[in-house]
C-alpha cells in the first residue's frame, strides 16, 4: 500500500512504507516532547506512538499546572484509515523542518486542555547508543533513539485560561525512538518475566546557553551497568564536535515518602578526558502513567481502543493518595548548574526493589 512517504527517494528495502521489517507486535515508533518554563508553573509532556503491527496510532498530553492539577488527554485510532497522517483525535504533529522544527497541537476539546506549540531546535540531535537486550533467547528490546533540545513558542490553554508561550522562558527536550520496545500492552499466555531484586533507570536531557548534555543509564541494585550512553553537544554554528560520555556517576537525594528525586548531581566523563559536573534542582513534573506508560485509568500504549477513541481527566496533585497511584515514571523539569552556568532540562529517575546505596532494601 502506497503512502505519501513513498514519494521520497529514501527507500532502503524492496517494499513500501506502510509496514515494517518485522511482524513483532512490539514494534513501536514514538516521539515525545517535554515543554516547561523556568519557574515550575508549567510542565507539559506530549507523545505520539505508532504501532504498525497493531494497526494503532495513539497520543497523550499531561500538563502539570502549578503542582496543583494535572490535566490529561489521551486518544487512539486505527492507523491504516490514515496511515500517513500524524493526527489522532484532537492531536496533531507536523514536521516543519526535519531535525529542527516541529509543530505539536491539541485542538479545543471537552477536557479543559488545548495548545498550539512550535519546537525550534537550538542544537543538533544527539543519537543515543543502540539499546539491545536479549532475554531467554529472544530480542526483547531493540531501539534506536535520538534526543534534541530547543525552545517553544505558541500558547497553552488550561482551566479556562490561555497562557502565551515564549522562547525566552519555555524550554523543550524531545526524543524520537523506533524499534522493539518492552512497554505497552503486556503479552498473555507467555512465561512471566523475571522480577529484578533491584533496578535503577535514569534518563536526562539538559541544555545550557551554548551546550547541552544527555545520558541514559540502567543499573542493577549493586551498580552493575546494563546500559550507559551519553553525549555533550554544542549549539548550531559551533565548531566543536559532540563528545561521547564514557562514564556517568550519579548522586541523588530522594523525597522521604516517595522514590522521587529531591535533588541530584551527575558527573559525566567525556571522551576527551574531561568531566562535566551538573547539579539538578527539580521544578515541576508530569506523571507519565496517566499518559499510558504502564497503564492508568483504562489506557496503556499500543492498546486497541477502537477505530476512534479519546478521553481525559484531571488529577489532584495535592492529594497523597493520588500521587501514590499515578507517580512512578515521572518526567521532571529541573534547574541545572554547571560551575557558574545555569541551564534547564528534564530528568527521569526510577528505582525499584532494593538499592542499598540510596537506602532501599526491597520493594
Amino acid at each position: 500500500m502506497l503512502t505519501k512517504y513513498d514519494e521520497f527517494l529514501c527507500h532502503q528495502t524492496v517494499s513500501t512504507f506502510d509496514h515494517v521489517e518485522t511482524s513483532a507486535r512490539q514494534w513501536t515508533e514514538r516521539v515525545i516532547l517535554h515543554t516547561h518554563d523556568t519557574k515550575g508553573k508549567f510542565h507539559l509532556s506530549n507523545g505520539f506512538g505508532i504501532y504498525r503491527n497493531r494497526n494503532i496510532i495513539d497520543a497523550y498530553a499531561c500538563l502539570n499546572l502549578d503542582d496543583q492539577t494535572q490535566y490529561n488527554v489521551r486518544a487512539s485510532r486505527e492507523l491504516l484509515s490514515q496511515p500517513d497522517e500524524l493526527t489522532v483525535g484532537p492531536f496533531s504533529y507536523e514536521i516543519i523542518e526535519p531535525l529542527k522544527r516541529v509543530r505539536y497541537s491539541l485542538a479545543e476539546n471537552e477536557h479543559d486542555l488545548s495548545y498550539d506549540l512550535e519546537f525550534d531546535g537550538i542544537m543538533p540531535c544527539h543519537e543515543e547508543d543502540l539499546q539491545f537486550f536479549r532475554i531467554r533467547g529472544r530480542a526483547e528490546e531493540h531501539v534506536v533513539r535520538y534526543d534534541q533540545v530547543g525552545r517553544a513558542s505558541g500558547w497553552i490553554k488550561a482551566g479556562g485560561q490561555k497562557y502565551e508561550v515564549d522562547k525566552s522562558n519555555f524550554y523543550v527536550e524531545r526524543d524520537h525512538s523506533w524499534g522493539l520496545r518492552r512497554d505497552g500492552v503486556p503479552e498473555v499466555g507467555v512465561q512471566p518475566g523475571d522480577i529484578p531484586e533491584g533496578y535503577l533507570y535514569s534518563w536526562a536531557v539538559m541544555q545550557f546557553p551554548t551546550w547541552g548534555a544527555a545520558y541514559h543509564i540502567r543499573e542493577l541494585w549493586d551498580g552493575t551497568p546494563l546500559l550507559s550512553s551519553g553525549g555533550v553537544f554544542y549549539s548550531y554554528g559551533s565548531q566543536k564536535e559532540e563528545l561521547k560520555v564514557n562514564k556517568i556517576e550519579h548522586d541523588f537525594q530522594f523525597l522521604p515518602k516517595r522514590r522521587k528525586a529531591a535533588s541530584g548531581r551527575v558527573k559525566l566523563h567525556t571522551s576527551d578526558g574531561s568531566t562535566v559536573d551538573i547539579s539538578m534542582r527539580p521544578l515541576s513534573y508530569a506523571c507519565l502513567k496517566a499518559g499510558g506508560y504502564f497503564g492508568h485509568n483504562g489506557f496503556v500504549h499500543g492498546q486497541w481502543m477502537g477505530e476512534n477513541w479519546s478521553d481525559g481527566y484531571k488529577l489532584d496533585l495535592t492529594d497523597p493518595a493520588v500521587l501514590d497511584d499515578v507517580s512512578f515514571l515521572d518526567n521532571t523539569s529541573c534547574e541545572l548548574k554547571c560551575g557558574d552556568e545555569i541551564g534547564y532540562g528534564v530528568l527521569e529517575l526510577v528505582v525499584v526493589g532494593k538499592y542499598p546505596r540510596y537506602g532501599y532494601e526491597g520493594y
